[in-house]
């Protein structure tokens, strides 16, 4: 059965989120303090962590990066009350799954649960780890640091998201409209073209100095990251 840690001060919330996970068929563990829920991240197996991002003790942001920092694989999805696209930049570039903004429906939040097990599998994926890898392109979100053949790669702080998203999800297209989302925080306007601007951009400095392609644009669709024979 599916084992979830929940990391949640607000007792209300907390019981409201472990009944509907429960309900769910999903055996639930709480923690009320930044501190327990860290031990218990380290120290129990779980398919997946909730975390909030305000906690006593030890804030959301400090458990993950001092659990990934002693190799926990467990996939991990923020709660906040912090909207700013900053945040959620924060939240993936430490290694979380995904971000989601508080006030919220518990469809939305089992939808993503549900989204996060099935890709990870409730295995140690590589989508848990803090580094990532496709073909000689190495991103380390711990290190905040992109190497593409031993060469650091000189990206700005949304060309490092963009890449973020890309490769976590390697091999999987997103659409503008996700694009625009997870990486600006605003709605895709087909007039506005910021996301297409922005790939060219990051393409500059990720493929066309190398040989092989690893950046590509699915037409209608999107862009994905991965290597083509």
């Amino acid at each position: 059965m599916t084992r979830i840690l929940l990391v949640e001060d607000q007792p209300t919330a907390a019981a409201y989120l472990s009944q509907g996970l429960h309900e769910a068929g999903m055996l639930v563990d709480v923690a009320r303090t930044g501190p327990d829920g860290l031990h218990l991240l380290l120290t129990v197996r779980y398919d997946l962590a909730i975390l909030d991002v305000m906690l006593p003790g030890l804030d959301g942001w400090a458990i993950l990066e001092t659990a990934r920092r002693a190799q926990s694989p467990t996939p991990v999805l923020f709660l906040s009350a912090r909207d700013d696209i900053e945040d959620r930049v924060r939240g993936l570039e430490l290694g979380a799954e995904d971000y989601l903004v508080k006030p919220y429906a518990f469809s939305e939040l089992l939808a993503r649960v549900r989204v996060i097990l099935r890709r990870t599998d409730g295995s140690q994926n590589v989508r848990a780890s803090s580094r990532f890898e496709v073909a000689d392109l190495v991103l380390d979100l711990l290190k905040h640091r992109a190497s593409r053949g031993g060469d650091r790669l000189d990206l700005t702080p949304k060309e490092f998201a963009l890449l973020t998203l890309l490769i976590r999800h390697a091999g999987e297209v997103q659409s503008r409209t996700v694009i625009a989302d997870q990486v600006w925080d605003m709605h895709f306007d087909s007039d506005t073209n910021v996301v297409e601007v922005a790939i060219r951009r990051l393409r500059t400095k990720l493929d066309d100095p190398y040989p092989v392609k690893l950046l590509h644009t699915v037409r209608g669709v999107g862009y994905v990251l991965e290597v083509r024979s």
